[in-house]
């Protein structure tokens, strides 16, 4: 059996045992190994698990991750998004759809402390939600724009898709959290505009706060609001400017902000010793669970870098079916997109990316702008039906008065505001790479 086909039963044996329901961790290690044991023997198999192990415990960006998650639980857990939302209430209150601007707004500022898009769409749902359908909002409009802004959590930094990524494509991860700034506020622009002209359309969509309600919010409440919805974001400039002066390294930004976003938490009276026992919990809970699917992840790359399956892939696109390398990447995006309608960006990174990344670099197409692409494109597999990862997030939190075919529909004017935005920067690299090469010329 030729290495070619070997490397499509690896891969086809992996699709069908997630079928099973199985940990995506053991799944994944558990080809690769097997693989490697009948390739090499015994020796390979041993060999390949420790070399990987060590590869990954030497990676030392990797500590970023749980002081990452464990910044975004905080945040959530003690509820300092609670103010944040509050402000945008009041100051975003008069504008149509004012409220659901606000909420975009505030999964930026969500994202610029989490890296998730889990914890996004927690914050958005008890918060968000509960306040937009009470003053007549369309629910489709606002659950459409509760998942569209938790999306943003993978892409504006620090983002911890992008440190996966980082690790598999060795690219480094600063220069890729620069990269995802600008296309980020550019795709939250989309979104506001998107809500803004729908809303003066239809006011019914999203109606504005009454005059009553505004005129009992006096200047110095607005004010005050100000004062504490912005304390996240000085979190979020504390850890990151260090960081882009050059002043501190990554895991010592990530830190930083672990500990700023704890030191807010208890000057808000908002820190329990339940509050911390159950952040670390998750963090724990998360972090396992990352390390494991990477471990995996690398032992999968290496069987395959070893079967040379990359260059079997690059001479079935490029020379069997002759298209060209723009077709060959909107062919990967393409891929991706229909994966996510079943995996998370996750599973899909560590799957397709030890097998695209080279090809992508032989292409002689930029890592960095790419690993930006893949990112608004898991963006855009979150909320693709019939079963995008945010959609069954966003019906297990919504109300009983919000079904299933209502958040379908709710997604669809947000993916085609995300293709675009995938088109420009795909149109334009310089959205994405202008910042890192500014900053790291």
């Amino acid at each position: 059996m030729g290495y070619e086909y070997i490397a499509l039963v690896m891969f086809g044996s992996l699709m069908a045992m997630m079928l099973t329901g199985q940990r995506m961790f053991g799944v994944i290690g558990f080809v690769a190994v097997v693989a490697a044991l009948l390739l090499w023997g015994e020796r390979g198999g041993y060999d390949l698990a420790f070399a990987q192990t060590i590869k990954l415990m030497n990676w030392f960006p990797l500590m970023t991750l749980p002081m990452f998650i464990f910044m975004g639980y905080v945040l959530s857990e003690s509820r300092l998004a609670d103010d944040l939302y509050r402000m945008f209430h009041v100051w975003f209150g008069p504008v149509p759809g004012g409220l659901a601007i606000g909420t975009i707004l505030l999964m930026v500022l969500i994202s610029a402390m989490n890296g998730l898009s889990v914890a996004g769409m927690a914050i958005g749902a008890t918060i968000a939600l509960p306040e937009l359908l009470k003053r007549n909002y369309d629910k489709r409009m606002v659950t459409g724009v509760i998942q569209a802004g938790s999306s943003l959590g993978i892409l504006v930094p620090p983002s911890v898709v992008m440190v996966l990524y980082a690790m598999i494509a060795r690219q480094p991860v600063g220069q890729l959290w620069l990269a995802g700034i600008l296309p980020g506020l550019m795709m939250a622009a989309l979104f506001i505009l998107y809500i803004w002209l729908r809303c003066r359309i239809n006011p019914a969509l999203g109606p504005v706060l009454s005059k009553e309600e505004r005129a009992m919010v006096t200047r110095a409440e607005k004010l005050r609001l100000l004062q504490a919805g912005l304390m996240p974001l000085g979190i979020f400039l504390v850890m990151m400017v260090p960081f882009i002066m050059g002043y501190t390294r990554l895991v010592e930004s990530s830190v930083i902000g672990a500990l700023a976003a704890f030191i807010a938490s208890v000057l808000k009276g908002r820190m329990t010793w339940k509050v911390f026992e159950e952040c670390t919990k998750r963090t724990l809970a998360i972090t396992c669970m990352f390390m494991w699917i990477i471990l995996a992840a690398l032992a999968f790359g290496a069987v395959f870098d070893g079967l040379r399956a990359v260059d079997f892939v690059r001479a079935l696109f490029l020379e069997d079916l002759g298209l060209n390398r723009w077709h060959v990447l909107i062919l990967m995006q393409l891929s991706f997109i229909l994966m996510g309608t079943f995996m998370d960006d996750t599973a899909m990174l560590v799957i397709v990316a030890p097998l695209y990344v080279p090809i992508v670099a032989a292409l002689d197409f930029d890592l960095i702008w790419y690993g930006v692409l893949y990112t608004i494109t898991c963006q855009i597999a979150y909320m693709t039906p019939p079963f995008g990862y945010n959609l069954f997030l966003m019906r297990a939190m919504a109300p009983p008065e919000v079904s299933l075919m209502d958040i379908y529909r709710s997604i669809v004017p947000f993916v085609g505001v995300m293709i675009l935005g995938l088109a420009l920067v795909m149109m334009f690299p310089q959205i994405a790479l202008w910042l890192p090469e500014t900053l790291y010329r």
